[in-house]
């Protein structure tokens, strides 16, 4: 099962956002903390993210191809994948796959990418010069 929608800004930024896990609690609506030693995640990226109702799992990301994917294992069990695809130099597709008996979660993920479209935004606002 696929949750996808269009946001305009560009994979790059959208990476940072999804590929960085200090910026997780942000956007993800599960995530409330994280604990990560890395800046950015790679394959075998392992850490601990503290849930909505504050319990901590463990997490490992099992696969990464920067700028453009990434899954990861929550508590041993596979968890969303994140997939983004350049649709021009401005906006980008970004999907979280999830299986399909976890349809429920699909809420989350909708939330998720309200969010991301809003961070990235007001990120774009932010850069652009005023007139």
């Amino acid at each position: 099962m696929e949750i996808s929608q269009v946001i305009a800004a560009p994979p790059a930024t959208l990476w940072a956002l999804l590929a960085r896990p200090e910026h997780w609690p942000e956007w993800g609506p599960s995530v409330r903390a994280v604990e990560c030693d890395e800046a950015e995640i790679r394959a075998g990226t392992r850490g601990r993210v503290r849930t909505t109702v504050g319990v901590w799992l463990p997490f490992s990301v099992t696969i990464v191809e920067r700028e453009r994917a990434w899954d990861w294992q929550v508590a041993g069990f596979a968890a969303t994948g994140h997939r983004l695809v350049a649709v021009d130099d401005h906006h980008t597709r970004v999907a979280f796959t999830m299986p399909t008996w976890a349809f429920p979660y699909g809420i989350v993920c909708k939330l998720a990418l309200r969010s991301l479209a809003r961070i990235a935004g007001d990120a774009a606002r932010a850069a652009t010069p005023a007139d």
